[in-house]
């Protein structure tokens, strides 16, 4: 008989979202979008990424996929455990999600949010989310926990490298000395970056450290050391307002003029291959590595690579393991140690010092 993994009835995979059909682009660009006076004509420019696409959203699919790997995993290793999919801004809504959960008898639910790194729009977003879809659903809902940040998970930093080893092994040429390792995560406003690093390391040192270990791996892996650098995508809003940079683009142009002739566009700050990836690298960073002379390869995003969807049902266990009184560490790679269960108050505000009254998961921060 299948073991239940107590105290949780049900895994909650909670992610961003996105348009299945042409009709739906422009509603899900104002659900995305509420309350930020986004003028109508800004979000048909950023249609015609999705209507590139066929007017959907590769995310859909992916989240499908990543319900799919997960509930194999814990069948595989013989625990019952339903996994259930709800979204920010676009069906299934999660709060729907919950509602059924709820009819179905679920008490007590973990929410894997699908996005590896802290800050506002990455973790503090999703639990104000979360809390609205409980105050929504009143006594009816059930109690959320969160899984814990796991950008330094070893199985999502290996994944990672795994992938970007691939498109190495891709790439015409073996030198290291013409090779590039372009490491990319979304921008976010340098305000947001501020606020992140409040109680603890920051988004963008988030990052760092999780190049700099994987840097070791390909060192030990090729017996050579690659260059590498960080750089970001997908900025929007007002050009006035200072973002995280350089832009994947701009760093592309430079490599090339220092003579850089092959690169790896490695998104380790992505989880799947949603429209920042398929439209932001896919198709304007590799036109810009081509306009410039170098080869090029996009490494994969984790998605279901194995050992990410084994790392994700070890930290599930975890975490419930240390929700039945138990000790159990929680393992990381890198400098950085592990984040914890809950956030602590204060953390990941949209500004640095910025109180909003918008009230946050229970338990997390204030």
């Amino acid at each position: 008989m299948a073991k239940k993994i107590a105290p949780y009835d049900a895994l909650l995979v909670c992610s961003f979202g996105g348009p299945n059909h042409p009709d739906d682009v422009l509603p899900f660009l104002q659900n995305v979008t509420r309350g930020k006076n986004i003028p109508t004509e800004r979000l048909a420019e950023v249609g015609e990424h999705y209507y590139g696409f066929g007017g959907k959203s590769p995310i859909n699919e992916q989240n499908l996929e990543l319900v799919a790997a997960l509930q194999r995993e814990l069948a595989a290793r013989g625990y019952d455990l339903p996994v259930i999919w709800g979204n920010r801004n676009w069906h299934p809504y999660t709060v729907d999600t919950l509602r059924d959960a709820a009819a179905f008898g679920a008490k007590r639910v973990l929410t894997l949010i699908t996005s590896a790194y802290n800050s506002y729009s990455g973790s503090r977003q999703y639990r104000e989310h979360l809390a609205a879809a409980r105050e929504e659903l009143g006594a009816a809902a059930p109690q959320l926990d969160v899984l814990r940040a796991y950008f330094n998970d070893p199985g999502f930093v290996r994944a990672n490298f795994l992938n970007i080893a691939a498109a190495l092994d891709s790439l015409p040429e073996a030198a290291a000395a013409t090779t590039h390792i372009a490491y990319v995560t979304h921008s976010i406003p340098d305000t947001m970056q501020l606020a992140s690093a409040v109680t603890g390391p920051g988004y963008r040192e988030q990052h760092e450290d999780v190049r700099a270990v994987i840097d070791d791996m390909l060192a030990e892996k090729y017996g050579v050391k690659f260059a590498s650098s960080l750089s970001y995508c997908s900025r929007s809003g007002d050009p006035r307002t200072p973002w995280l940079e350089p832009d994947i683009n701009d760093r592309l142009a430079d490599l090339a003029a220092a003579g850089v002739r092959q690169v790896v566009i490695a998104p380790i700050g992505f989880v799947s291959d949603h429209m920042e990836v398929a439209y932001d690298l896919d198709e304007e960073a590799l036109e810009t590595a081509a306009e410039h002379g170098m080869a090029a390869a996009r490494a994969a995003t984790v998605g279901v690579h194995p050992v990410f969807i084994s790392a994700l049902v070890d930290m599930v266990l975890e975490r419930a393991a240390r929700e039945n009184g138990e000790t159990v560490a929680a393992p990381t790679v890198g400098a950085l140690p592990a984040f914890g269960d809950t956030e602590p108050a204060g953390s990941c505000r949209m500004r640095f010092n910025e109180v909003t009254g918008i009230p946050v998961l229970a338990g997390e921060a204030d």
